[in-house]
Order: structure tokens, then sequence, then C-alpha cells
């Protein structure tokens, strides 16, 4: 069965929950510069090109491309060439050919806000007949995490970020709501790639369009600028941008943005594979909720959602090495400053009575990582 009625079992107890937003003005980056109009796929850094390390937006021969969030291993590994790593500008000055510092590209687009769709594929089997599922608390902790990053501190952060376009200049603004979500059981397509974290059962990112599109079409949802479409696949289900097998799941990246067209839209989307706390964890991190694998997927959303906030097109604010907000940031979790009463493990996030672990994001003001902003 494919309802929102399962879904909303699955993931909530099919109790509802009521979300209050509020909207937040935008803050413009103190001497912030605009670069030239530029797409994040046409930024090659030197050890990018000469492949030293993977490349943070894998495209392809038709323009598509996707925005990872690497692995602990893959962004320790950038960090030795000197990419990801975040710097403040010195006698409040940013250079425009910089790394770790985020440049608006001239005409890129941001989200005004976010209106959030979840899907859960979760069928029955894997494509070589493998059991599949998801933990416990999986769909609680990340039906409602996803759900409260709008209006959050943390998306706060991205209210210095604005889009130019037409003379207009437009802010994001904190704010949104949780609009929809779904559970698919059907089956999963017959792997379309090979990679060797999940062999046998790998999907690729146009598979993963077609899923998107799939629901989309079931539920009447449409696309724009201001509705992000979040896909969590179950245990055991990998991924790789396409056939060739050039990035793949819990080897190169954690989860990804990106975005396509459908219906004269722009559908902007994130990548979810289920949680693997031993390729997408670094050890320090704390699971407040006690669901190991649930609390390891909370940060890697929050990641995707506020990059896609400020770069759903990949065309607007990313650095010379290619970084967008999330990855200055990334496995930098901050101060622990809450304690979740039920269980006294830490967190560093509290939303509506709920703890979460989550990254800290890229603050332009200061030029370093911060848990809340601007």
């Amino acid at each position: 069965m494919k309802s929102h009625v399962l879904a909303c079992c699955l993931v909530i107890g099919c109790a509802g929950v009521a979300l209050a937003q509020t909207a937040s003005p935008g803050h413009g980056p103190p001497n912030s510069i605009a670069g030239p109009a530029m797409l994040l796929k046409d930024v090659k850094p030197q050890a990018e090109a000469l492949g030293l390390v993977p490349m943070l937006t894998p495209s392809n021969s038709s323009g598509h491309a996707v925005h990872i969030l690497p692995t602990p291993a893959v962004a320790a590994q950038r960090a030795k060439y000197g990419l990801g790593v975040p710097k403040a500008p010195v006698g409040g000055n940013r250079a425009l050919g910089e790394s770790g510092v985020l440049v608006y590209h001239t005409g890129g687009s941001v989200m005004p806000y976010q209106l959030v769709y979840l899907i859960f594929w979760a069928p029955a089997h894997l494509q070589n007949g493998g059991t599949t599922g998801f933990s416990a608390k999986y769909g609680t902790v990340n039906y409602l995490h996803p759900a409260w990053v709008p209006s959050d501190g943390l998306l706060n952060l991205a209210t210095q970020y604005y889009q130019t376009i037409g003379g207009v200049t437009t802010y994001i603004l904190n704010a949104g709501y949780f609009a929809g979500v779904y559970v698919d059981s059907g089956a999963y397509p017959a792997s379309g790639c090979t990679d060797t974290a999940t062999p046998g059962n790998c999907i690729t990112d146009a598979q993963i369009q077609t899923e998107i599109a799939h629901v989309m079409s079931v539920n009447g949802w449409t696309g724009g600028m201001n509705k992000i479409f979040v896909l969590f696949t179950s245990s055991g289900e990998g991924s790789c941008f396409d056939s060739t097998n050039s990035s793949c799941a819990y080897t190169q990246y954690c989860a990804y943005h990106g975005f396509f067209s459908s219906g004269g839209q722009n559908v902007i989307y994130a990548n979810m594979p289920y949680a693997n706390p031993a390729n997408c964890q670094t050890g320090v991190e704390t699971s407040p909720n006690g669901d190991a694998l649930a609390d390891a997927e909370t940060s890697p959303t929050s990641h995707e959602m506020i990059e896609a906030a400020t770069d759903p097109l990949l065309n607007a604010w990313f650095d010379a090495s290619g970084n967008e907000i999330g990855d200055l940031c990334a496995y930098n979790y901050g101060t622990n400053t809450w304690t979740n009463p039920a269980n006294g493990i830490k967190a560093n996030q509290s939303w509506n009575g709920w703890y979460f672990e989550d990254q800290q994001e890229y603050n332009n003001h200061t030029g370093g990582c911060a848990q809340v902003g601007p």
C-alpha cells in the first residue's frame, strides 16, 4: 500500500504535528562581493582536475550535476590540499578568488523559503532479494527534523545570503513549513550502478529523479523555487551519480542535492542514502534520540537543505574551491549545549522539545562556522 496514512503511521505513529513558522528579515553580509556568473560544476580546483581528490560537483555529458556532502574521509583528503577550510576575512576584506569565502555569482538563484516534502522509499526487498527497512526511530526523527529546519536557528544563518535577479535583490527568509510526506513501498528498479558499499543494490541519480517525479505525480505535487523534495532510501540500498560509478554513496558521499526540470518548473531535491555511521560520521557525534542510525541522518539532511537554500541551481553561493555553505563546516558540530532529559545525552540543537546533532553552517559575516546566526 502506498498512502499518506501509511506515511503517517511509519514516521509519527499516526499522530499529527503542528508546526509554527516565523519569518526573519534578511541580513546582507558586510563587505560581500559578487563574482561573475558561473556554474558550480565549472569550478575545477587543481587537486580535483588532477584526480587527487573526488569532485564535489560531478556532472555528466548532458550538463546535469549534483553537489555532494563528502564522506569524512574525502573531506579530510580535500583539507590536505587546502580545500573546504573556512577562512576569516582579513581586515574586513574578502578576496574573490579565495577558497573558504562564499561569493555570490551574478544572477544566481536562492530559495526564498522552503516548503518541505519528504519521501521514504521503503520496498519489502532489495534488488538482490535482501531484507530492507528503517531503524525504530528513523521515520519519526527524520520526519520531525527536516520538517522543523525551516524557521530554526541553524537555517537563520542563510538569511545573510541573497539573489539579485532583474535588478531585484531578495534575501532568504528563515521561513517555510512541512508540506507533505509519502511512503512508497514500490520495488526499487534494477540496479543501474555497481558500487562497493552495497553491491547489487544501487540506484543512479537518473533513477532517483524518476522516483521523485513519480511520487510528485501520484500526489499532485509540483516543483518550484520554494520547494524541496527530500528522498530517504532504506537500509542496504546505495546509489551512484551515474552508471559509470563515478561518485557513490558511503565511498565518496553521504548525501547530495541537485535539481531537474519537470512540467516547466525546477524540482529541487536531496538524495539521502540510509545512514551509515561507519562511513558518514567522525566518531564525535552524539545520538540524542537513542537511535544511532536515525540520529546519524539528521546532520546530512540539514546540510543538504541549507545548501539547497543558498545554492539550489548550483549557480549562486560557493567559494573558489567549489564549497557551499555546508561544506566549509562539514563534521564540525560546535558545542553540545543541550541535554535530552529523557536519556541524559547531549545535543547541539533543540527544536520543539526534540534534540538533534547537526553540523554548523558557514557564517559569511564572521568567516567561520556557527550554530545559529547570522
